[in-house]
Parts: structure tokens; C-alpha cells; sequence
């Protein structure tokens, strides 16, 4: 008789264990898919709620780039390229010396100007010594003139009581004649003197002005051997090489300020509506993702598109035409603390929104002004100055 009692014993399959078939609860599995819908519905309308009902008009771009100057470094005057101080990729300050020039024959040019400045005081001091020569040649001529007509009335009167022969009267009115012709030379020869220098001290003498402005040339000859930042930045296009000879106007290098570098978004003519001066801007560089975020204002609209200044604008007028949305480039200025923390480089390729909430700005750009004022110049250095007073006060 077979014992129905004891349990089974599974049947034990020859490729392993048996899987066994596992049940789930649908109505559960309903209930999570709906919740999971309506957490979704409402992330959404919140989401709706917040970026689009709520958020402020704003208009981006990302045809946008990163733009700043470059300030060429050039020669002023020819010369040999004796030392480079500044390579590309080092930042330099302003006044930092970037080339230095062979000076020799600048050096040879201000030592002849400087000869020339002293020749030119001592020859107009001579000519203010002439005129009081002359001066004194006068006072004497009057003299002699005083001298002979005194002589010649002596003999007057003494030839009328017969003291005196014919003769010798008539050589007493010939040293008047003579005495009257040599006072009539001094005079002239006094005014002669005197138009070269009238008017004029040594220092406001023409000569000696035309031998200081040239003095002040070599000068300025000699101070452009010594090629010098204008600007704080960083080098670049660097093409300058130890031993070239340079000619005036040769492109040497480049320096760029990073500091003061701004965004050019070129923004479609239909987002143009509503942009105005003065509007905040974020700004999304490729180069730091976005972790870091530019802030930024726009400082001004481009009087025309790219193609109105391209080297062959379009001839939209001529054949057939299509017609194309355009794109207007928009200054956006960055914030110069940010741009210390997080450095850009020119040309780089960024993100661009505007917020245009506040439409109560202009749509031209501000006045002109200066966009770099105080640089320095080579004329009227203080010791070219004082070296030309040293010269003046040495040969007077």
C-alpha cells in the first residue's frame, strides 16, 4: 500500500535548477504607473508655470564669440633688433620694455643735435653782443662828430679874422663830412644787429628754437629704439626676430588686453525687436561649460549686418533673389571681476542670452569716448627738457 502522505519530491531537471513562474499584483502595478504619471503632469505644469508663464522674454543666441582688441606693436623708426623681452603667450604691463633697437646711430643723431643747440646759443649770444657793439660804435661816432663841428666853427671863426687859411677850414668841414658818414654807419650797422635778434631773448631766438626741435626729434628718434607696452595684456603674434632690421611701420607683435574683452552675439533681425541698450546678458563659454556663467550687459547694436560689410556685399537688387533672415552683431560687455577669475580668450565661442523685460533703453549705442586716454608720448619727455635747459644755461 503506497504512503500518499509524504510530499512529493520535484522532479530534478539534468540542465540545472528549476525556475519557478513568480506572480505580481497588476492592481498594484497600475496604481504605481499612475502615480508615476501624475508626479510627471505635475513637474510639467510646474515647469510651464515658472519658464514660461513666469519667466522673463528673453532672446539667445549661440552664434556668438568672444571679441577684444589687438593692440599691433610696430617700429617707429628703423632699426636692428638687438633684444626681445616678451614672448607670446606672457602678459605684460603697460610701459613694460617689449623690444629694444640698435641705438647707435640714434645716439650719433642726438649728440650732433646737441652740438648744433650749443653751436646755435653761443652764435646768438654773439649776436646780441653785436648790437650792443654797435651801440657803442654810435655813441663814439657822435663824438667824433661832436669833435669835428666844434673844430671846424673854431676855425670858422678864426678864418674870418685871416688866422686861418681857406685850406685849412676846408679840411675841417671834410672831418665833418667824415664824422657825420661814420655815425650814419654805425647807426646802420647797429640796425643790422639788431634784426637778427629784436624782439627775442636767447631762448625764443629762431635759431635757437629751430636747434631744440631738433634736438627734440633726436630725442624722440633715440626713445623709439626701446619699444614699450602700451597697454596691459598678453602677447601675441610674435613675428619679430633677434638680428632683423626693421623698417618704420613693421608689424613686430601683438598685445591683447584680456581684461577688457567683450561678446559679439550675432542675434537674427527677428530677435531685434525688443533688444535694447543696457539690457542684462548671460554668458555660457565652451571653454568652462556651465559651471561658470558671465554676466553682462549690451552696450550697443552694429550699424548694419555681415553681409551690408562684407568685402562683396549681396546685390539683392540684380537676378533672382531669396530672401535670407540676417544677423545683426550685438555688443555685450562682460563683468571685468569675472573675467579675472574665469580669463577668456579672444575669438572663442560662447552662449548668449538677453533678458528684454526691460525694453525702456535706447536702441543707438551711447556717445563716442575714448576707449583707451593717458597713454604716453614720446614728445616733451621731462628730461629732454631739462637736459635742454642745461644746454641753454651752459652756453649762454
Amino acid at each position: 500500500m503506497t504512503d500518499t502522505s509524504a510530499p512529493a519530491t520535484p522532479p530534478v531537471s539534468v540542465h540545472g535548477p528549476a525556475v519557478l513562474p513568480t506572480s505580481g499584483n497588476p492592481r498594484a502595478r497600475r496604481r504605481g504607473l499612475m502615480l508615476l504619471g501624475v508626479a510627471i503632469l505635475i513637474g510639467a505644469i510646474i515647469w510651464f508655470v515658472f519658464h514660461v508663464l513666469m519667466a522673463s522674454p528673453e532672446e539667445e543666441t549661440d552664434d556668438a564669440y568672444v571679441a577684444g582688441d589687438v593692440v599691433a606693436i610696430t617700429a617707429r623708426d628703423p632699426g636692428t633688433v638687438l633684444s626681445i623681452h616678451a614672448d607670446n603667450t606672457q602678459s605684460v604691463k603697460a610701459g613694460q620694455s617689449l623690444i629694444e633697437l640698435d641705438a647707435a646711430t640714434a645716439d650719433v643723431g642726438l649728440a650732433s643735435a646737441e652740438a648744433d643747440l650749443a653751436r646755435a646759443v653761443r652764435a646768438t649770444r654773439s649776436e646780441f653782443s653785436k648790437v650792443d657793439s654797435a651801440g657803442a660804435e654810435i655813441v663814439q661816432a657822435q663824438t667824433q662828430l661832436a669833435r669835428a663841428r666844434s673844430d671846424y666853427a673854431r676855425r670858422q671863426g678864426a678864418a674870418a679874422e685871416g688866422a686861418v687859411s681857406g685850406e685849412e677850414l676846408s679840411h675841417a668841414a671834410d672831418e665833418v663830412r667824415v664824422a657825420v658818414a661814420n655815425l650814419d654807419l654805425a647807426r646802420t650797422r647797429q640796425q643790422q644787429s639788431r634784426t637778427g635778434v629784436q624782439g627775442t631773448t636767447i631762448e625764443t631766438n629762431p635759431a635757437v628754437l629751430a636747434a631744440i626741435a631738433a634736438y627734440r626729434r633726436a630725442a624722440i628718434v633715440r626713445g623709439h629704439m626701446n619699444i614699450t607696452a602700451p597697454i596691459d595684456g598678453v602677447v601675441a603674434q610674435r613675428t619679430v626676430q633677434l638680428g632683423q632690421q626693421v623698417a618704420a611701420g613693421t608689424p613686430l607683435m601683438a598685445v591683447v588686453p584680456l581684461d577688457r574683452v567683450w561678446v559679439d552675439a550675432n542675434f537674427r533681425e527677428t530677435q531685434l525687436r525688443n533688444l535694447r541698450i543696457g539690457q542684462r546678458a548671460t554668458i555660457h563659454a565652451d571653454m568652462y561649460g556651465d559651471d561658470v556663467l558671465f554676466h553682462g550687459r549690451v552696450a550697443g547694436l552694429g550699424a548694419g549686418s555681415g553681409n551690408a560689410f562684407a568685402l562683396l556685399p549681396p546685390q539683392n537688387a540684380s537676378g533672382n533673389w531669396i530672401k535670407i533672415t540676417q544677423r545683426v552683431p550685438v555688443r555685450i560687455v562682460l563683468d571685468p571681476r569675472e573675467l579675472k577669475a574665469n580669463p577668456l580668450r579672444v575669438g572663442l565661442s560662447v552662449a548668449a542670452t538677453v533678458d528684454t523685460a526691460d525694453t525702456s533703453g535706447p536702441r543707438v549705442g551711447q556717445p563716442a569716448r575714448a576707449a583707451y586716454a593717458g597713454l604716453n608720448t614720446a614728445a616733451n619727455d621731462p628730461a629732454v627738457e631739462a637736459r635742454i635747459r642745461q644746454i641753454l644755461a651752459t652756453n649762454r
